[in-house]
């Protein structure tokens, strides 16, 4: 059944959660108490913290706030909407945000009115930017009606789906991010779903039937990226102290995704060669998986990066391909500095390379010139772009890129 906005309510209950104290708020880390963030996808606004949910391999951990289980508003939406338009790094139209993807879970019940208002807040603007909503939680019919009413912002809900059964790492039933899914994706209208099936683990969720309910689950979106475990040391830490099966010996700085996993779900979701989506809709990265769902070229600009499009659908790759330009060295050395560079800028036909330029200048620049930009500190490897060297193959495939 498909909901006709048109006569759906496109209004939506609010009860305002306590706003806390500044005295409060000072005890907070400072990346948790600063409401926005830039990361890979968007600028970040996390203006409501605090999570019941549990999952053992949140980020939360590295915020130091994963026993906050109740929560709380840092401001009001209206404020915290303010200061985003207002960021040095928002550029109208053009930036990508995020909403609650930092500290609590957007469609808990007690959360979603404000989800709803700040959603709302952004579209009365007039603003057409990507809007990215990640939750695992549940979705109605009435929330779709609400998210459907909205008429500028370019929205995608991201469902959060892994199938892990161990409920010390994940008390969350599985089956209520694949029902949130079913239903927003029937549901769709004016905006976008995307099965955002993470993390996929070693010995913990990709037998063979977890793999072949996932690909089954993606025939209900518009759109699949599939990823691996972030496993940062405050992670670890948090698995051996709760006595959970620890996922690898090293800990990483990117998210983990071993060869032989990625190569058996790229095998199950293979079709003829001949095909216009040999992999049909499935995609390694978010940005991509966003982009497409929305007929538009990635925002990431990760169309240098050949080895992570060969599994693009042939349009999709044309519409990448078209808008795809490297920017003019001298314009990307001076923006760089301006940003606080340190050392010289290249531009590759993968990337521009930056020296001593922290994260979130460079996804300033990546979103501003629809071009990767990295560090020359941290060098993206062939095939791993990314991602984290545990499980894969010492040799010429990992060697640096350019």
């Amino acid at each position: 059944m498909t909901l006709d906005t048109a006569s759906a309510p496109a209004t939506f209950q609010r009860r305002p959660l306590p706003i806390m104290t500044p005295k409060q708020i000072e005890l907070l880390e400072p990346k948790l108490a600063d409401v926005i963030e830039y990361r890979k996808s968007g600028l970040s606004l996390n203006h409501v913290i605090g999570c019941p949910l549990e999952c053992g391999y949140c980020i939360r951990h590295l915020y130091k706030n994963f026993e906050m289980k109740v929560p709380r508003a840092l401001m009001t939406d209206e404020d915290a909407v303010a200061a985003l338009v207002g960021h040095r790094y928002f550029r109208p139209h053009v930036t990508p945000i995020q909403l609650f993807n930092k500290a609590t879970d957007p469609m808990l019940p007690i959360v979603k009115g404000h989800t709803f208002n700040t959603l709302r807040l952004l579209d009365e603007r007039g603003l057409t930017n990507h809007v990215l909503v990640i939750t695992r939680w549940r979705v109605t019919e009435e929330d779709c009606a609400i998210l459907n009413s909205f008429r500028n912002i370019k929205l995608t809900i991201l469902v959060t789906y892994s199938g892990i059964g161990h409920t010390g790492i994940e008390p969350v039933d599985s089956d209520i991010a694949a029902t949130s899914l079913k239903t927003l994706y029937a549901n769709a209208q004016s905006y976008r779903t995307i099965l955002y099936w993470r993390p996929i683990v070693p010995g913990l969720n990709d037998s063979d039937e977890h793999l072949a309910f996932a690909k089954k689950l993606s025939e209900h979106a518009h759109a699949t990226v599939f990823t691996g475990l972030f496993f940062r040391d405050e992670i670890a830490a948090y698995y051996e102290e709760n006595k959970l099966p620890s996922p690898y010996e090293d800990t990483a700085r990117r998210k983990i995704m071993p060869e032989q996993l990625e190569d058996r779900i790229l095998d199950l979701f293979r079709r003829p060669a001949d095909s216009e989506e040999p992999w049909g809709p499935l995609f390694r990265k978010t940005s991509c998986a966003v982009a497409y769902a929305h007929g538009l070229a990635d925002y990431n600009g990760h169309y240098g990066v050949k080895e992570l499009c060969d599994i693009c659908p042939k349009r999709q790759l044309g519409l990448c391909a078209a808008a795809w330009n490297a920017p003019a060295l001298p314009d990307a050395e001076r923006l760089a500095k301006e940003l606080g560079s340190t050392g010289p800028v290249e531009i590759t036909e993968r990337a521009v390379i930056t020296e001593g330029l922290a994260e979130q200048p460079r996804y300033y620049m990546q979103h501003g010139y629809g071009f990767q930009v990295h560090d020359r500190a941290h060098p993206h490897r062939e095939r791993r772009h990314g991602r984290a060297e545990i499980g894969w193959r010492e040799g010429e495939r990992g060697a640096p890129t350019p």
